[in-house]
């Protein structure tokens, strides 16, 4: 087996271990993973593939392309956690083979390529999404492929160059139909400023628009279908979507300028102490066409995001395929040279926070406990920490030999964390696995009621049954519930005796409540009390019979 087929099937053992092992180990997470798990079942079940619905009501904050991706894995490996994930597990595995692919274009060395792909794949935000359903994995593949489809298209002639610039469009197009306008906007503010300053300004021209040609003619059936089912759409994903989250004085989400800084070398962990010789080297290569562009590639869309009134933490992952790149390169280069003193150093810092990790942990599980009655998940804890601090604690000791032991830190991290977090955290934030140990009960109900939209999308996935009405929370549903043919699926605290007693002469009524905060628990204390009861950290589940009359 030559070295480089080593390294293609370490890569593929890893990922394998670390990304789809996992996927179904643990409940899904509110409020993300419930909500694209219910959106794309509906679609799934309803036909109803242009416009998006939550619930049944019109959900209009993102294309339909990303929902499409996420019901396919539904339906190839069933209405399950991992059908639900998989479409985010395969788009970072693809990411990381785009950055495999690119480091070969860009330097022809097996060891950069594989230095490359395995950074990228092991940095924590990356590989933590690649195990989360959203829809951002699926962004991240399409901007990659986007821009790595531009590098490949400038670099060749002939037909070669005319399929770079058609998969440029290709991804731009699904990039667009996952997330909106973005896809469009940050492959070209990277190629524009990069194909004057190599003078290539005439061969943009000249090529570009068939990127743009195949990029209508990829997103444009979907685009007419939506509107001619939904004449608001386009009107709500503009404005709100992008408009006044870009802009707006009340834009979601409201971040400082400086918020993704600190959060790039946060999301570049374990390798963060390599940030600084990536840069260095970078910066005195950037005359060098492929340190050039990366640097392009991470600043130009980095500072464009900054400025976005509305900042969220994964917005960054399209920047990190160039990080990844640099470092690489960065790293295979010191390592040619037996110039250790960066790995040495980040193994150790690294190891060092994993050993305070896990004093911590000890110590305050000796004083006030967070792990009760659970001595799985706490070795599971400290098993993880150990881990982390031991595969760095290699790189630190022996880094010419040991260099990348801080992937398996990561990957072991990313893989076991799920299932070694507290009952609590748990119990709060994975409402669908609640829901699933009284299926039987919920699904027997003719009515369905929820105060919290976590658990009401996690309600609706499990019993595959959009019709569950929203008391007294509508959230981002607001939208949505203001059309006339959805009346009367919000209960107001004023109306609920009404709707209950109702609901309760018709059959039996399945409610699920959080009782967190003060007014929750006065949405709990409204509700009837002759009902069964189960209760699981926060959450409630009551079941109510059919009354006589």
């Amino acid at each position: 087996m030559t070295s480089q087929h080593r390294y293609i099937a370490l890569l593929t053992l890893a990922f394998a271990l670390a990304c789809l092992v996992p996927l179904g180990t643990h409940g899904l997470w509110i409020p993300d993973e419930t909500r694209y798990a219910q959106v794309s079942q509906e679609m799934l079940h309803s036909g109803q593939w242009a416009s998006p619905h939550f619930m049944g009501l019109r959900y209009f904050e993102k294309p339909a392309g990303g929902y499409w991706l996420i019901a396919l894995g539904q339906a190839v490996f069933g209405e399950n956690l991992f059908g639900v994930r998989i479409a985010s597990a395969l788009s970072t595995g693809l990411s990381m083979v785009l950055a495999w692919l690119l480091a070969g274009r860009m330097w022809n060395d097996p060891r950069k390529s594989f230095a490359s792909a395995l950074l990228f794949m092991s940095f924590g935000f990356i590989a933590g999404q690649a195990g989360y359903s959203n829809l951002d994995p699926q962004f991240t593949l399409w901007v990659n492929l986007s821009l790595v489809a531009f590098w490949y298209a400038v670099h060749s002639t002939g037909r070669s160059r005319l399929l770079g610039w058609a998969v440029l469009g290709v991804a731009c197009g699904m990039g667009f139909m996952t997330k909106g306008f973005l896809a469009w906007a940050l492959p070209v503010m990277v190629a524009l400023p990069f194909m004057l300053w190599q003078k290539r300004w005439r061969e943009l021209l000249r090529y570009g628009p068939l990127a743009v040609l195949v990029a209508l003619a990829v997103c444009l059936p979907w685009v007419l279908a939506v509107h001619r089912q939904e004449p608001d759409y386009w009107r709500f994903f503009f404005w709100h979507e992008h408009i006044r989250r870009f802009a707006g004085a009340d834009a979601q989400h409201a971040q400082p300028w400086w918020f993704y800084l600190p959060l790039l070398v946060a999301a570049c962990l374990p390798w963060a102490l390599l940030l600084p010789v990536t840069f260095k080297q970078a910066w005195q290569q950037r005359r060098q066409a492929a340190s050039g562009f990366l640097l392009l590639w991470l600043l130009v869309p980095l500072a464009f995001l900054s400025l976005s009134k509305g900042k969220l933490p994964t917005y960054i992952l399209p920047c990190l395929l160039p990080v990844a790149l640099m470092m690489g390169d960065a790293v295979v280069e010191r390592l040619k040279h037996a110039n250790t003193s960066a790995l040495r150093a980040n193994g150790l810092f690294n190891s060092a926070i994993g050993l305070i990790g896990l004093l911590a942990l000890l110590f305050v599980q000796l004083k006030q406990p967070v792990y009760e009655d659970q001595p799985l998940q706490l070795l599971l804890a400290m098993l993880v920490l150990a881990g982390w601090a031991l595969f760095n604690a290699l790189q630190g000791a022996r880094p010419l030999s040991y260099w990348a032991m801080p992937a398996l830190g990561s990957w072991m991290l990313v893989a076991l964390l799920p299932s070694a977090l507290p009952d609590q955290v748990v119990f709060n934030k994975t409402p669908d696995q609640f829901v699933a140990r009284h299926q039987p009960a919920l699904a027997a109900s003719t009515h369905l009621l929820s105060n919290d939209l976590g658990a009401a999308s996690a309600l609706s996935w499990r019993l595959n049954r959009p019709d569950v009405a929203l008391f007294n929370t509508f959230g981002e549903l607001e939208y949505g519930l203001g059309y006339p043919d959805v009346q009367g699926r919000e209960v107001s605290m004023i109306d609920i005796n009404t709707w209950m007693n109702q609901a309760r002469r018709e059959g039996q009524v399945g409610v699920i409540m959080r009782g967190n905060s003060d007014e929750e628990l006065r949405e709990l204390d409204l509700l009837p009390k002759d009902g069964e009861r189960y209760e699981e950290g926060n959450l409630v589940i009551l079941i109510y019979g059919k009354s006589a009359s």
